[in-house]
């Protein structure tokens, strides 16, 4: 028998490096059944392999398979895009965060892209500033428990990556490190907590174990943006 391997292949890293070369609507749709079996279906085989370990976390995670829910959306709204390409190059898998009910702007998630593949916790504020989750949930939390990030940090920052997102004249500008102080996350409006993998990596066997590590390390964090049992 040979070696077993990832759901993920050098043909789907391929695909999206095509893509980003060939970004037109007439290239997607000869490439289409392409895609479906470079990408598609390599990201739902991801899914079926992640979602024991998702499930071991919260057992109320969807695992539907859902594009939306479960799988981004491969075509972009050009209206927001400043290049007006029509597909994005890349695609995620995400595990919805069960208690934010449509919004479900945290989550655990793989990000699958031309030249790399990361895995970890994301949320994003979702309308308007006070009605944000961030706003309403993790602010308050912040400030009653001032030493609690500090302590993730402690523990996962050198394995992990962290950045933040704040609103600077209009426009969302990146900051890198980790959201600790009640004053920073009056600005935030969105968080990101991952592992970056080589292309290479992603596609060995070993990386559904990594990416299974990766969403229990990062677990406590959707916990507590999310979670309205979350007691500190």
């Amino acid at each position: 028998m040979g070696k077993p391997r990832a759901p993920l292949g050098p043909e789907t890293i391929r695909f999206f490096r095509d893509l980003g070369r060939h970004n037109r609507k007439e290239w997607m749709d000869s490439n289409r059944e392409r895609y479906r079996a470079e990408v598609v279906a390599p990201m739902r085989a991801l899914l079926e392999a992640l979602a024991p370990a998702a499930l071991r976390l919260n057992p109320a995670f969807e695992t539907s398979g859902r594009t939306g829910t479960n799988f981004s959306r491969i075509n972009r709204d050009t209206r927001f895009a400043n290049d007006k390409t029509p597909y994005r190059t890349q695609m995620y898998l995400t595990f919805p965060d069960p208690h934010e009910g449509e919004e479900r702007n945290a989550q655990l998630y793989v990000g699958v892209a031309a030249d790399a593949v990361t895995a970890g916790f994301r949320t994003y504020s979702g309308g308007s500033a006070k009605r944000s989750p961030l706003t309403q949930t993790v602010l308050p939390r912040v400030a009653a428990h001032p030493q609690w990030l500090g302590r993730q940090k402690m523990r996962l920052g050198r394995r992990y990556e962290s950045y933040w997102y704040s609103m600077e004249k209009g426009e969302w500008t990146k900051r890198n490190g980790w959201p600790l102080s009640a004053e920073e996350w009056k600005k935030v409006k969105g968080w990101v907590v991952r592992k970056k993998f080589t292309t290479a990596a992603a596609t060995r066997a070993s990386f559904l174990r990594e990416a299974a590590r990766a969403f229990r390390d990062v677990f406590p964090l959707l916990e507590f943006t999310a979670s309205p049992s979350w007691k500190g």
